[in-house]
Order: C-alpha cells, then structure tokens, then sequence
C-alpha cells in the first residue's frame, strides 16, 4: 500500500495543477455568473494567470471547462470570450420555470404561514430598497438574489419534491445562463415587485389555488416579455 504524504509534504505537480486549475475556474465562473465579465467580454489568459498568481496553463484548463458548459466561446483571431445569453435557452428555461414555479407556489399555499408572509413581505422591501432613480445605481445581481429569496418562501413548501425539484432546475439554469435579466430591464424591477405585493395579498386571503398559479405564472412571463421586448431578439417561439 503505498503510503500517504507525510503531514507539510509538498503535493505532487499534478494535484498542485489541478487545485489552480480549480482556483482559476471558479473565480471565472463567480465572474461571469454574476455579470463581473459581461458577454463578449475577452478573457486573455495571461492576465487572468497574473492576477490570480498562477501559471496559464490551469487558466487554460479552466477556461475549457468553461467552453464545455457553454459560458465561455473561442473566435478565430479573438480568442476565448464569455458567451452571450442564447435566447432560445433563455426562452425555454423561462417558459419551464413559470410553468413549475407557479405549480409550486399554488400547491404551496395552503401551507404558506403568517411568519412565512411577513418574512417575504421583509425581503420585498429589502428589493424596494435596490430601487434608485438613476439606473446606474441599480445592483441587479442584489436584485436577483433577493427575488430568488422571496419566490423561495412561497415554493418551498410545496409537497410536490419533483415538481420543486424542477423549481430549482430552472433557478440554476437561470444562473448558468448569467441569470439577471434586470441587467437588461431594470425598470421591470418596481413592477415586479407590485406584483409580489399582489401574490403575497392573494395567498393571505386564501385565494384559490387556481388564481394564485396564474399570478404567479404571468409574473414569471411578464419579465421573460420585457427582456425579449428590450433585446429585440425573436428565438421564433411563442411566450406563454
């Protein structure tokens, strides 16, 4: 049995190689996922291996991991570049998501509590806060996070585990995907949360399941509407 590595032994070139390659690919995956390194942004290797201290070779590495879980492109006589947000994907993964997220929250609410209300109303204001006349100073990527918080007090309590399975699929998707769309239309931001104020509303009277799935259904359409609205792309599918 070959024996361990006494305790302050260097590890071997390989491990050592690989543990940089993770370091890099996860400071560049944080980077783009959260908008630091917008799309079309070039990486150029050599800068990257020299602000995070280590050689371009796990750069290297990192960023074809990068490429294979589509975050990263490579063009002739550009070099590698964060890929942009395709529309079909973002059209599909939206579409999904209003369809299961508004199953989760109306199975959630007969189970939704008082506190469960009053902690997403808190997280509502908390968004009302990011709210700035001047565009920017918005912070979508605050934004965002707190809009997956709120959403999560009213689905997570759904007795369906596929169905919030599905839930969260779609949320990281989302984020895979360079999840702000308030990147793009910030102005959805004080209409979106008008109408968490309405779906918070409609599940404290105990509105019927039914209605409650709409709403929150419409809510998820309405920001996919308003960034297909702003970029003017056309995957060539209907929204819902």
């Amino acid at each position: 049995m070959t024996a361990a590595p006494a305790a302050g032994a260097p590890a071997s070139p390989g491990s050592s190689t690989a543990s940089k390659s993770e370091q890099a690919y996860e400071w560049l995956h944080e980077q783009i996922v959260s908008g630091d390194l917008a799309p079309g942004a070039r990486l150029v290797l050599s800068q990257v291996a020299e602000k995070l201290d280590v050689s371009v070779v796990p750069v290297r590495e990192a960023v074809r991991r990068l490429e294979a879980e589509g975050l990263v492109t490579f063009e002739k006589n550009v070099g590698a570049t964060v890929a942009g947000i395709d529309p079909t994907e973002y059209l599909f993964t939206m579409q999904t998501l209003s369809l299961v997220e508004g199953a989760a929250t109306a199975l959630s609410a007969p189970s939704v509590t008082a506190e469960d209300i009053a902690a997403a109303r808190a997280v509502n204001e908390r968004m009302r806060a990011f709210l700035d006349p001047d565009p920017l100073h918005f912070d979508p990527v605050g934004f965002t996070a707190l809009n997956r918080e709120f959403h999560s007090v009213l689905f997570e309590r759904c007795p369906n585990p596929h169905i919030l399975e599905l839930v969260h699929r779609g949320w990281n998707r989302l984020k895979a995907l360079r999840g702000s769309t308030f990147s793009y239309v910030p102005e959805r931001a004080a209409q979106s949360i008008e109408e968490h104020e309405q779906l918070l509303d409609l599940i404290e009277r105990g509105a019927p399941t039914s209605e409650v799935e709409l709403v929150a259904r419409r809510h998820r359409s309405a920001t996919l509407d308003a960034y297909l609205a702003h970029t003017g792309e056309n995957p060539g599918f209907p929204t819902l």
